[in-house]
């Protein structure tokens, strides 16, 4: 079992959805055993960054990004980003381009203004 932290974004977002996917979400991420990790497969994803391992959980409408750190005797999971699938932000984090945690931020919350703009002048 691990113990489960949220990034400022991944907590906004989660927040923002009904209570059961909340719970279902995080039951996701507690139930990942070491071997899971060791040796992901769908709907678990490994990539490397930055000299650091990510994850990448798909838990249905949304992509759950998050690290793995031991401090002491406790296992953490640390979830960086929780965002919806097939988003531009979803596609930047996922194809691994440079970008730090403040400007995906950014481009996440002006892409959906962007988008929110067009549907206003129509």
């Amino acid at each position: 079992m691990y113990q489960i932290t949220f990034s400022k974004q991944s907590m906004e977002e989660l927040n923002k959805l009904e209570i059961i996917e909340q719970m279902e979400s995080v039951e996701r991420l507690g139930n990942l055993t070491p071997q899971q990790l060791a040796h992901p497969r769908e709907p678990l994803g490994k990539f490397h960054r930055e000299g650091k391992t990510f994850y990448r959980l798909r838990a249905g409408e949304f992509r759950i990004y998050f690290e793995v750190e031991s401090e002491a005797e406790c296992e953490m999971i640390n979830i960086r980003y929780l965002l919806h699938k097939n988003t531009l932000t979803d596609f930047v984090v996922r194809t691994k381009l440079p970008m730090s945690e403040e400007q995906l931020v950014e481009q996440h919350h002006s892409f959906w203004k962007y988008l929110e703009s067009l549907t206003k002048n129509h």
